[in-house]
């Protein structure tokens, strides 16, 4: 009996078991469905998790989405719901692979049923594939291309749909294509890729590149546009010294004039600093250049220059050369030329500064796309680390910044304080102006010795500019302001009045005065008087500029440190120092007509400014404690430089030319009643000798006498400014719609 037992639980196993197993199913099927309901909680979970974590910033609506639909986002959910299915069709396989041990049979069916969902899942989606590879093949290359590239696919689908779709038509037009133009084609590819390789090298050789860099990423956008700008002048005074040295200074200097006396070879130090002595009758200045006019004789066997009495009449002759007419039209070309480079980078500059996209869509570039993944030396790292870190703070702290709630009494007492600071820089500014007319008009012209005068005017108008600011500052710091873009724009506004008060008091002594009255003061040639004056002003301010930087950050870095006990630095002054800049460049822009190689002494001294001021600042000075960006501060400065600066010392050297008698006695002019009559004669003197040439006299007429040319020019120029910031407001406009739409949807 207990023999046949055995056999007969033996036998009705497999029954309970299948059983079992045919119970088991439903259960499974449920708990299929149960896993995809918890999978797709799973992620809506994850979902309201990012939403309410993106919310918590109180963005805009249309932020949010754009953030929540980032892939860094939505990979985690996509990745979750793939693991999810396929860990179930693996404990699906698994559980039936463990229950086809005790029956293969009925476990069968099922496995086949998982096999044939995933083959049919494969085939739906290999079919979906060749259905895009045979639209895209019905395309054309750039269209198929456009097409593929807007697709919501990963890079590696992207690359396998494009060998497949458009491989054969690759190299069937590559067959067509004739031997020179595919060896056409792969040169310009070439050639291409060398230009875009060599690009950062081309950008590395600018100049102060490397410093530049340093310098931004150590304190920011607000300092990096005071050197950039300082660097904009330097190429501005290069390209001025080349056009005046090739065409005013060399021809004059190859003809020389009859030497002068000897008793000016007398050295005593002062020379250079004053422009006397033996400089006052040398190419600086203006008294050293002659009215001979150059012209250059082919004989038979040799060639040699001469003035006019020197060639025969029947010899053939070069188109003379007039030295007075070189001298006006050499500043009058280069005077145009700076202007329109200056209304053509002023006019980028403002498309550029008043941006169209937000700090919001910068943020998120600066966050996402900043980093260059091509930086391998520890240095650049840590530059490019230290810029972006300083780019995010000022971006941060423009989208934070606002105006604290303050009530009535709080703002009645901070209207005063601000009126009471104005007066104050007012009063300061009128007093510093009278003072510098006072001294130009008795203390300067009583004294006898005339380097004494020179170095008196000069010292106490660079003195005037030095203390005055500090005033400013002082100003500045008790009105408190709460941004310090403001406080910049406010101190730029103040030190301008200034430096414009100050040269228009001695742009009426040069022209209304001494111009005007050269007899009365013993002047034999007061153009060349008024350019030591303008010389001696420019070396002064280098000097006080170097006597600022010592004393007022090195010293003060010290007492700060040793006697105060203080860790703290100052911070670099950017009004300040950019007015320095834009003074010394009025200067000379006044001064080119007078000392023509005064651009000369401007370039020397940019050099030294830069190295002195960024050595300086890493050395003496911290970083702003409140991040801004100066955004509009560059197209602040080239709107200063052109407007106040070059256009004033424009209206004065064309008031000069057109309107104020010559020195008799010395200069290209000399025997003339204005400047601008001795491009007439030339005209006259050209049309008669060279009849072939007589365009270039009625050019002159139609161009130069004619006003409606000049008012022209200037029309288009502003047209010009007006259209570009017209068509950047109007693009902001339409994105600001845009993005309300975005939200509103």
């Amino acid at each position: 009996n207990l023999g046949e037992d055995e056999p007969g639980q033996d036998s009705f196993q497999p029954v309970g078991q299948l059983e079992a197993s045919t119970q088991r199913c439903p259960e499974t099927l449920q708990m299929d469905v149960f896993r995809e309901c918890t999978d797709n909680m799973r992620v809506e979970t994850l979902h309201r998790e990012q939403m309410n974590c993106l919310q918590r910033h109180s963005w805009s609506a249309a932020t949010l989405k754009v953030l929540s639909s980032m892939p860094s986002r939505i990979a985690g959910t996509n990745s979750a719901a793939v693991v999810s299915r396929r860990a179930r069709h693996s404990s699906q396989l698994h559980r039936h692979q463990t229950s086809s041990h005790d029956s293969s049979h009925p476990s069968r069916p099922i496995q086949d049923d998982i096999v044939q969902a995933d083959m049919e899942e494969i085939s739906n989606e290999e079919n979906k594939r060749e259905q895009l590879v045979s639209n895209l093949r019905g395309l054309t290359v750039s269209e198929g291309m456009r097409k593929l590239r807007a697709m919501p696919l990963s890079l590696a689908d992207k690359m396998e749909i494009r060998r497949l779709a458009f491989s054969d038509v690759a190299g069937s037009s590559l067959r067509n294509i004739p031997c020179y133009s595919r060896l056409s084609v792969y040169i310009s590819r070439t050639g291409r890729h060398c230009l875009y390789s060599c690009l950062p090298v081309l950008s590395s050789l600018q100049l102060w590149h490397s410093p530049m860099k340093r310098l931004s990423g150590r304190f920011g956008t607000g300092v990096l546009s005071y050197f950039l700008f300082l660097r904009t002048l330097l190429l501005f005074n290069l390209l001025l010294f080349v056009i005046n040295g090739l065409f005013l200074v060399l021809p004059q200097a190859i003809n020389p004039p009859p030497p002068y006396d000897s008793h000016l070879d007398t050295l005593t130090g002062l020379e250079l600093l004053t422009g006397t002595g033996f400089l006052s009758e040398s190419v600086m200045f203006y008294g050293y250049y002659t009215n001979t006019v150059i012209k250059t004789c082919r004989a038979a066997d040799s060639s040699h220059s001469s003035t006019s009495e020197s060639c025969d009449t029947d010899k053939s002759q070069i188109v003379p050369y007039s030295i007075p007419a070189a001298y006006l039209f050499t500043i009058a070309i280069a005077f145009f030329i700076i202007c329109i480079i200056l209304v053509y980078s002023m006019s980028t500059s403002l498309g550029r500064s008043f941006r169209v996209l937000k700090s919001n869509g910068n943020l998120a570039v600066n966050v996402f796309c900043s980093w260059d993944f091509k930086v391998s030396k520890k240095m650049s790292v840590r530059l490019q680390s230290e810029k972006i870190s300083t780019e995010l703070k000022e971006l941060l702290s423009e989208m934070i910044s606002g105006d604290d709630a303050k009530s009535c009494m709080q703002r009645l007492c901070r209207l005063i304080v601000h009126l009471i600071a104005w007066v104050t820089c007012l009063v300061s500014i009128s007093l510093g102006t009278m003072a510098v007319n006072y001294l130009s008009e008795y203390a300067v012209d009583q004294n006898p010795f005339r380097e004494t005068k020179l170095l008196l005017l000069s010292t106490v108008v660079s003195g005037i500019n030095l203390l005055l600011p500090g005033l400013f500052n002082l100003c500045a710091w008790v009105e408190n302001h709460d941004s310090p873009s403001v406080r910049v724009y406010v101190s730029v506004f103040r030190n301008l009045l200034l430096k414009v008060s100050i040269v228009g008091v001695l742009c009426y002594r040069w022209l209304g005065r001494i111009a005007v009255e050269p007899e009365r003061r013993n002047l034999q040639c007061w153009e060349s008087f008024v350019g030591q004056e303008l010389y001696c002003l420019l070396l002064m301010d280098f000097v006080f500029t170097v006597l600022y930087t010592f004393l007022g950050e090195f010293l003060w870095r010290l007492f700060s440190m040793r006697v105060l006990k203080r860790n703290r630095k100052p911070v670099f002054d950017i009004a300040r120092n950019v007015l320095e800049l834009i003074y010394g460049q009025t200067l000379t822009w006044l001064g080119v007509l007078f000392a023509p190689l005064l651009s000369a002494v401007q370039i020397i001294k940019l050099f030294m400014l830069f190295y002195m001021k960024k050595s300086s600042l890493l050395l003496n000075c911290q970083a702003s404690r409140k991040p801004w960006r100066a955004s509009q501060m560059t197209a602040l400065f080239l709107s200063l430089l052109c407007f106040p600066s070059f256009l004033g010392a424009a209206v004065s050297v064309a008031y000069t030319v057109w309107m104020i008698k010559p020195s008799s006695g010395c200069g290209p002019f000399r025997n003339l009643t204005t400047m601008f009559q001795s491009g007439q004669l030339w005209a006259q003197e050209l049309e008669n000798a060279h009849p072939i040439l007589s365009w270039l006299s009625w050019a002159y007429n139609s161009l130069v006498e004619n006003p409606l040319f000049l008012f022209l020019t200037t029309g288009v120029f502003l047209m010009v400014i007006y259209f570009h910031t017209q068509v950047v407001d109007g693009q902001r406009r339409i994105i600001r719609r845009l993005e309300k739409q975005i939200e509103n949807v």
